[in-house]
Protein backbone atom coordinates (compact mmCIF):
# COMPACT_ATOMS: atom_id res chain seq x y z
CA UNK A 1 0.00 0.00 0.00
CA UNK A 2 2.98 2.40 0.55
CA UNK A 3 4.31 1.85 -3.06
CA UNK A 4 0.87 2.70 -4.53
CA UNK A 5 0.72 6.22 -2.13
CA UNK A 6 4.34 6.75 -3.29
CA UNK A 7 3.46 6.06 -6.84
CA UNK A 8 0.61 8.37 -7.14
CA UNK A 9 2.70 11.31 -5.24
CA UNK A 10 5.35 10.87 -7.31
CA UNK A 11 2.73 10.96 -10.62
CA UNK A 12 1.82 14.31 -9.20
CA UNK A 13 5.18 16.20 -8.92
CA UNK A 14 6.31 17.98 -11.68
CA UNK A 15 9.69 16.54 -11.53
CA UNK A 16 8.35 13.16 -12.56
CA UNK A 17 6.85 14.72 -15.93
CA UNK A 18 9.06 17.25 -17.33
CA UNK A 19 12.50 17.08 -18.89
CA UNK A 20 13.95 15.48 -21.88
CA UNK A 21 13.32 11.74 -20.04
CA UNK A 22 9.97 12.43 -17.92
CA UNK A 23 7.02 10.53 -18.30
CA UNK A 24 5.49 13.36 -21.07
CA UNK A 25 8.10 12.38 -23.40
CA UNK A 26 8.44 8.55 -22.60
CA UNK A 27 3.99 8.95 -23.45
CA UNK A 28 4.51 10.43 -26.78
CA UNK A 29 7.10 7.94 -27.46
CA UNK A 30 4.94 5.07 -26.49
CA UNK A 31 2.22 6.55 -28.52
CA UNK A 32 4.41 7.13 -31.10
CA UNK A 33 5.95 3.55 -31.17
CA UNK A 34 2.34 2.15 -31.21
CA UNK A 35 0.85 4.26 -34.22
CA UNK A 36 3.92 3.63 -35.81
CA UNK A 37 3.54 -0.41 -35.40
CA UNK A 38 -0.37 -0.17 -36.11
CA UNK A 39 0.41 1.68 -39.40
CA UNK A 40 2.82 -0.66 -40.30
CA UNK A 41 0.79 -3.99 -39.87
CA UNK A 42 -2.60 -2.21 -41.46
CA UNK A 43 -0.67 -1.29 -44.31
CA UNK A 44 0.12 -5.01 -44.57
CA UNK A 45 -2.57 -7.04 -43.40
CA UNK A 46 -5.51 -4.81 -43.41
CA UNK A 47 -5.44 -5.40 -47.76
CA UNK A 48 -4.88 -9.19 -47.05
CA UNK A 49 -7.97 -9.37 -45.14
CA UNK A 50 -9.81 -7.05 -47.26
CA UNK A 51 -9.12 -9.89 -49.98
CA UNK A 52 -9.89 -12.64 -48.05
CA UNK A 53 -13.32 -12.20 -46.78
CA UNK A 54 -13.97 -10.72 -50.16
CA UNK A 55 -13.40 -13.71 -51.88
CA UNK A 56 -13.22 -16.28 -49.48
CA UNK A 57 -10.05 -17.79 -50.79
CA UNK A 58 -7.26 -18.46 -48.48
CA UNK A 59 -8.78 -18.31 -45.00
CA UNK A 60 -7.97 -21.59 -43.42
CA UNK A 61 -4.46 -20.23 -44.17
CA UNK A 62 -5.05 -16.89 -42.72
CA UNK A 63 -6.25 -18.30 -39.78
CA UNK A 64 -3.14 -20.51 -39.48
CA UNK A 65 -0.58 -18.09 -39.91
CA UNK A 66 -2.50 -15.59 -37.00
CA UNK A 67 -2.55 -18.43 -34.86
CA UNK A 68 0.72 -19.12 -34.67
CA UNK A 69 1.81 -15.36 -34.68
CA UNK A 70 -0.10 -15.27 -31.95
CA UNK A 71 1.63 -17.84 -30.08
CA UNK A 72 5.51 -16.87 -30.66
CA UNK A 73 6.56 -15.09 -27.79
CA UNK A 74 7.39 -11.35 -28.34
CA UNK A 75 10.35 -10.75 -25.60
CA UNK A 76 12.09 -13.88 -27.51
CA UNK A 77 11.16 -12.25 -30.94
CA UNK A 78 12.21 -8.82 -29.56
CA UNK A 79 15.65 -10.69 -28.34
CA UNK A 80 16.37 -12.48 -31.57
CA UNK A 81 15.45 -9.72 -34.20
CA UNK A 82 18.01 -7.34 -31.68
CA UNK A 83 20.70 -10.24 -32.34
CA UNK A 84 20.92 -9.23 -35.87
CA UNK A 85 19.74 -5.81 -35.67
CA UNK A 86 21.35 -4.52 -32.75
CA UNK A 87 20.11 -2.05 -29.82
CA UNK A 88 17.58 0.53 -31.58
CA UNK A 89 13.91 0.89 -32.53
CA UNK A 90 13.86 -1.85 -35.24
CA UNK A 91 13.81 -4.79 -32.92
CA UNK A 92 10.77 -3.96 -30.89
CA UNK A 93 9.22 -2.22 -34.21
CA UNK A 94 9.55 -5.62 -35.79
CA UNK A 95 8.15 -7.70 -32.86
CA UNK A 96 4.95 -5.23 -32.15
CA UNK A 97 3.74 -5.35 -36.27
CA UNK A 98 3.85 -9.10 -35.97
CA UNK A 99 1.87 -8.78 -32.65
CA UNK A 100 -0.44 -6.34 -34.10
CA UNK A 101 -1.15 -7.66 -37.83
CA UNK A 102 -3.20 -11.00 -36.80
CA UNK A 103 -5.94 -9.31 -35.09
CA UNK A 104 -5.79 -6.31 -38.00
CA UNK A 105 -6.03 -9.39 -40.49
CA UNK A 106 -8.70 -11.25 -38.63
CA UNK A 107 -11.04 -7.72 -37.99
CA UNK A 108 -10.32 -6.76 -41.46
CA UNK A 109 -11.41 -10.30 -43.18
CA UNK A 110 -14.44 -10.87 -40.65
CA UNK A 111 -15.91 -7.18 -41.71
CA UNK A 112 -15.97 -8.74 -44.66
CA UNK A 113 -17.83 -11.90 -43.92
CA UNK A 114 -20.44 -10.23 -41.57
CA UNK A 115 -22.06 -8.16 -44.50
CA UNK A 116 -25.19 -9.74 -45.52
CA UNK A 117 -24.90 -11.67 -48.60
CA UNK A 118 -28.48 -10.53 -49.90
CA UNK A 119 -26.69 -7.10 -49.50
CA UNK A 120 -23.89 -7.77 -51.72
CA UNK A 121 -26.20 -9.97 -54.33
CA UNK A 122 -28.21 -6.98 -54.54
CA UNK A 123 -25.22 -4.88 -54.78
CA UNK A 124 -23.84 -7.56 -58.04
CA UNK A 125 -27.29 -7.26 -59.52
CA UNK A 126 -27.47 -3.61 -59.84
CA UNK A 127 -24.33 -3.96 -61.71
CA UNK A 128 -21.05 -3.29 -59.53
CA UNK A 129 -18.22 -5.18 -60.26
CA UNK A 130 -16.16 -7.10 -57.62
CA UNK A 131 -13.86 -3.77 -56.61
CA UNK A 132 -17.00 -1.50 -56.57
CA UNK A 133 -18.91 -4.59 -54.41
CA UNK A 134 -15.96 -4.03 -51.82
CA UNK A 135 -15.37 -0.41 -51.78
CA UNK A 136 -18.65 0.82 -51.71
CA UNK A 137 -20.67 -1.80 -49.94
CA UNK A 138 -19.06 -4.22 -48.02
CA UNK A 139 -15.83 -2.04 -46.56
CA UNK A 140 -18.27 0.57 -45.36
CA UNK A 141 -20.74 -2.29 -44.14
CA UNK A 142 -18.03 -4.53 -42.23
CA UNK A 143 -16.11 -0.95 -40.74
CA UNK A 144 -16.77 -1.32 -37.34
CA UNK A 145 -15.70 -5.06 -36.70
CA UNK A 146 -12.75 -3.79 -39.17
CA UNK A 147 -11.91 -1.16 -36.33
CA UNK A 148 -12.82 -3.84 -33.52
CA UNK A 149 -9.60 -5.55 -34.83
CA UNK A 150 -7.51 -1.91 -35.15
CA UNK A 151 -8.22 -1.37 -31.39
CA UNK A 152 -7.78 -4.91 -30.01
CA UNK A 153 -4.19 -4.39 -32.01
CA UNK A 154 -3.28 -1.37 -30.49
CA UNK A 155 -3.96 -2.36 -27.33
CA UNK A 156 -1.96 -4.83 -27.24
CA UNK A 157 0.91 -2.95 -28.79
CA UNK A 158 0.83 -0.23 -25.73
CA UNK A 159 0.77 -3.27 -23.46
CA UNK A 160 3.54 -4.54 -24.89
CA UNK A 161 5.58 -1.42 -26.16
CA UNK A 162 7.23 -0.94 -22.76
CA UNK A 163 9.54 -4.02 -24.04
CA UNK A 164 11.18 -1.46 -26.62
CA UNK A 165 13.31 -0.48 -23.40
CA UNK A 166 14.82 -3.34 -22.92
CA UNK A 167 16.64 -2.74 -26.64
CA UNK A 168 17.74 0.57 -25.86
CA UNK A 169 14.46 2.17 -27.09
CA UNK A 170 12.64 5.04 -25.54
CA UNK A 171 9.04 4.92 -24.25
CA UNK A 172 7.59 3.93 -21.03
CA UNK A 173 9.39 0.95 -20.31
CA UNK A 174 12.58 3.20 -19.55
CA UNK A 175 11.02 4.26 -16.29
CA UNK A 176 10.03 1.30 -15.81
CA UNK A 177 13.31 -1.24 -16.16
CA UNK A 178 14.38 1.90 -14.56
CA UNK A 179 12.80 0.79 -11.35
CA UNK A 180 13.45 -2.49 -11.99
CA UNK A 181 17.16 -2.09 -11.61
CA UNK A 182 16.99 0.12 -8.86
CA UNK A 183 14.07 -1.48 -6.84
CA UNK A 184 12.39 1.90 -6.91
CA UNK A 185 8.82 0.29 -7.13
CA UNK A 186 6.99 3.79 -6.94
CA UNK A 187 8.61 4.88 -10.01
CA UNK A 188 8.01 1.50 -11.85
CA UNK A 189 4.45 1.65 -10.30
CA UNK A 190 3.83 4.70 -11.55
CA UNK A 191 4.97 4.07 -14.84
CA UNK A 192 2.97 0.79 -15.36
CA UNK A 193 -0.50 3.17 -13.97
CA UNK A 194 0.33 6.05 -16.83
CA UNK A 195 0.78 2.68 -19.45
CA UNK A 196 -2.72 1.78 -18.07
CA UNK A 197 -4.21 5.54 -18.64
CA UNK A 198 -2.69 5.51 -22.08
CA UNK A 199 -4.43 2.40 -23.67
CA UNK A 200 -7.83 3.31 -21.79
CA UNK A 201 -7.60 6.88 -23.51
CA UNK A 202 -6.98 4.93 -27.00
CA UNK A 203 -9.88 2.61 -26.09
CA UNK A 204 -12.01 5.19 -25.44
CA UNK A 205 -11.28 6.68 -28.70
CA UNK A 206 -11.61 3.57 -30.46
CA UNK A 207 -14.96 3.02 -28.89
CA UNK A 208 -16.02 6.48 -29.95
CA UNK A 209 -15.81 6.16 -33.69
CA UNK A 210 -17.23 2.80 -33.72
CA UNK A 211 -20.33 4.05 -31.61
CA UNK A 212 -20.25 7.27 -34.19
CA UNK A 213 -19.63 4.54 -37.39
CA UNK A 214 -23.17 2.25 -35.85
CA UNK A 215 -24.98 5.78 -35.63
CA UNK A 216 -24.54 6.60 -39.11
CA UNK A 217 -27.08 5.96 -41.94
CA UNK A 218 -26.79 2.57 -44.00
CA UNK A 219 -23.96 1.01 -41.16
CA UNK A 220 -26.03 0.38 -38.36
CA UNK A 221 -28.51 -1.66 -40.01
CA UNK A 222 -26.95 -4.13 -42.39
CA UNK A 223 -24.95 -4.93 -39.71
CA UNK A 224 -27.57 -6.29 -37.56
CA UNK A 225 -29.46 -8.19 -40.25
CA UNK A 226 -26.90 -11.49 -40.35
CA UNK A 227 -28.41 -14.21 -37.70
CA UNK A 228 -27.41 -13.96 -34.31
CA UNK A 229 -24.51 -17.36 -35.48
CA UNK A 230 -22.89 -14.75 -37.80
CA UNK A 231 -22.53 -12.29 -35.47
CA UNK A 232 -20.71 -14.27 -32.53
CA UNK A 233 -18.56 -16.09 -35.61
CA UNK A 234 -16.82 -12.54 -36.88
CA UNK A 235 -16.78 -11.15 -33.33
CA UNK A 236 -14.60 -14.78 -32.55
CA UNK A 237 -12.93 -14.41 -35.57
CA UNK A 238 -11.36 -10.94 -33.85
CA UNK A 239 -10.81 -11.63 -30.83
CA UNK A 240 -8.97 -15.37 -31.12
CA UNK A 241 -8.19 -15.42 -35.49
CA UNK A 242 -10.46 -18.20 -35.68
Amino acid sequence: MNNVMEALTWLFTADAWTGSGGLWVRAMEHLGYTLLALGISAAVALPLGLLIGHTGRGRGAAVLATGAARALPTLGLLTLVALFTGIGLTAPMAALVILAAPSVLAGAYAGIESVNPATVDAARAQGMNGWQVLTLVEIPLGLPLILSGLRLAALQVIATATLAAYVGAGGLGRPLFLGLQTYDYPTMLGASIVVILLAILVDAVFGLGQRVLRRLPGLAGPQRAPRAERRRTARRAVTTGH
